[in-house]
């Protein structure tokens, strides 16, 4: 069966155009280069039937299909994700990120056409033009793009026959001269920021909403949309898309909640318009005033700022139980800069969810809160702006920073630099048990947070285990009605079922004491190695089998992430421990950890 190439892909790659999605390439030649100190890395040359370019780079999270010869000379392949850096003396290296190998090289087994090394001006026949923008149609809102950072589309035009002008609307203002008095005005604006829609439930009543930050030549400004508006606006606007935006309602801006330097936001409201525009080329893209990692600590507590990185490890997803007992994903990512400094950041809900670090992906934040939790880290907010592998040219160069000689830089954590309380995201603020009473640990107005290396040495399973209502957002305990049914007063309803809900007390210690602590559903999951309605099923069938799951989960060692409290209960104050986080000791890092106290202990 034979394969057609993506013909005028290797052309605008050489040119810097813009390249068709998902280009199809053949591998010419595979060359390994000496990592030194680092990973080896592959250069690739590659073939489009009509011309060859051979400087592809293969992501180090890609080098398994050179080693295990997956990916050798004539094989085809399809290019998902690559990030192209300009040089200084103007060549361009294409760092391919994520590739599949559609046709092996035995079922090739030639290579395809007469391809020659492109020339600049000496075209064998024209590149495919760069596909054009539909017309907008309304979507289904669960089709909405998940990426909410600018993307390569940012430089084209919509379609030429949507309006030039807001027909009949006011004359075109910039956005630097809005104000709550003004009755009639129209801004062009570029979408630099689409959130996904949040809903909310209250005593009166339910909700949902949608923000999105826009930008032109003068400034930039938040917009929110409520309810009708959500669903009359979300589907049509996109993220990178220039826009006639008209009649909205203006107010002073909480700048406690958004890092957009404006002192206005905008409400849409039953009057607004929002017509596509199809001159879009001088309005600029997503302004980012980025912060350096090393000088964070420099900056104060709550600030929101702007943040970029290569992305040095990822923690896995987690789970946190909120105050008003809604489950919440997070996760921990550890950036690190041209500076040499890490930093640890905070993705929470779907963010968390989608976000994917293989290949080290550079990852910018426009609007992050800073933290003082473990020294300094940074926390995505609602409002944030999270991009990965953004089309900026900082992007570019920190890139070709990381891959030349980043990638052999350990880093240095101002997430751990300091001791403070907190829980910002990384295993940092390292204590001993005993530091809980010698450092009087959770008696001040706020909670401590701390890690801790401890071995679990008793569980209580009595109690461990209780019904709760199934509903998602609900995890309060039900009452079983003796007919079959189940009621959650905090619901006001009735249910034929139920879920079980894990409340495990556990003592854990270190060779210097040991401290009760309580554990939520997922870290009590994580230390039994069973999850809760397998237990509570467990309980009923076999009380021997659900002691053994018990039995098998004492004297194991983990990480811990603890929160402690004092608290008064009937006259009588003592600690309270929750663990936040439950991990598996990573040795290495342990030791490497213990061998710098060490040296801190020998210079001192």
């Amino acid at each position: 069966m034979s394969v057609k190439l993506t013909e005028g892909a290797i052309e605008a790659f050489t040119k810097g155009s813009e390249v068709p999605p998902n280009p199809l390439l053949q591998v010419v030649n595979v060359r390994k280069i000496d990592g030194g100190s680092g990973p080896a890395r592959f250069r690739l040359m590659m073939s489009d039937g009509l011309y060859t370019m051979s400087s592809f780079m293969l992501s180090t999270s890609l080098n398994g299909m050179a080693e295990q010869n997956t990916m050798a000379p004539n094989c085809i392949c399809l290019v998902k994700k690559n990030v192209t850096n300009t040089l200084k003396d103007g060549r361009r290296v294409v760092i391919i990120l994520d590739m599949e190998v559609v046709k092996s090289a035995e079922e090739v087994g030639e290579k395809i056409g007469e391809p020659t090394p492109y020339v600049e001006g000496q075209s064998k026949t024209t590149a495919p033009p760069a596909p054009v923008a539909q017309p907008l149609q309304p979507r289904n809102m669960s089709d909405a793009p998940g990426n909410r950072g600018p993307s390569r589309d940012f430089g084209r035009k919509a379609m030429p026959n949507l309006p030039s002008t807001p027909g009949g609307a006011s004359k075109v203002v910039p956005i630097a001269s809005l104000n709550p008095y003004q009755s009639k005005w129209t801004i062009r604006a570029r979408i630099t920021n689409k959130s996904g829609i949040r809903t909310w439930s209250n005593s009166r009543g339910d909700g949902k909403l949608f923000s999105m930050e826009i930008v032109d030549e003068t400034g930039e400004i938040r917009v929110t949309a409520f309810n009708q508006e959500v669903d009359k606006f979300f589907s049509l606007i996109e993220a990178g898309k220039v826009y006639y935006i008209s009649k909205g309602t203006l107010k002073i801006a909480n700048k406690q909640y958004t890092s957009v330097k404006n002192d206005y936001e905008m409400t849409m409201n039953g009057e607004t318009t929002v017509i596509p525009c199809d001159d879009a080329q001088d309005v600029p893209m997503v302004q980012c005033d980025f912060v350096s990692i090393a000088d964070l600590e420099t900056r104060d507590k709550d600030a929101i700022l702007d943040v970029i990185g290569v992305c040095k490890s990822v923690d896995e997803v987690s789970k946190i139980t909120t105050k008003n007992n809604r489950e919440v994903s997070k996760r921990a990512i550890n950036l690190m800069d041209a500076s040499g400094k890490m930093v640890t950041v905070t993705l929470w809900g779907d963010e968390a969810e989608k976000f994917d670090g293989s290949g080290q992906p550079v990852l910018a934040i426009k609007g992050a809160r800073l933290s003082d939790f473990g020294g300094r880290s940074l926390s995505a907010l609602f409002s944030s702006t999270v991009m990965i592998n953004p089309d900026i040219p900082e992007a570019y160069k920190l890139r070709g920073w990381y891959d030349k000689e980043g990638h052999a830089l350990d880093g240095q954590s101002v997430t751990e630099m300091k001791g403070g309380g907190g829980g910002g995201g990384g295993n940092s603020n390292w204590k001993m048990l005993s530091d809980v009473k010698s450092e009087h640990l959770g008696h001040g107005e706020k909670a401590d947070y701390f890690s801790a290396v401890a071995t679990i040495v008793y569980l209580r399973k009595e109690n461990c285990l209780y019904q709760a209502c199934p509903t998602q957002d609900c995890n309060k305990k039900v009452v079983d009605q003796h007919n079959g049914m189940f009621r959650c007063e905090k619901c006001d309803r009735e249910f034929p079922n139920f879920k079980y809900r894990l409340i495990l007390s556990a003592n854990i210690a270190d060779c210097g004491d040991n401290q009760w602590v309580t554990c939520f559903q997922e870290s009590a999951e994580a230390i039994l190695g069973q999850d809760a309605d397998y237990l509570g099923k467990l309980r009923e069938s076999s009380e021997a089998s659900f002691d053994e799951v018990f039995q098998q989960a004492n004297f194991n060692t983990y990480n811990f992430r603890i929160r402690v409290k004092l608290e008064t209960y009937n006259d009588e104050s003592r600690i309270k421990g929750t663990v936040m986080d439950v991990h598996p000791v990573d040795h290495r890092e342990y030791s490497r950890r213990l061998i710098s106290s060490i040296r801190k202990l020998e210079a001192q």
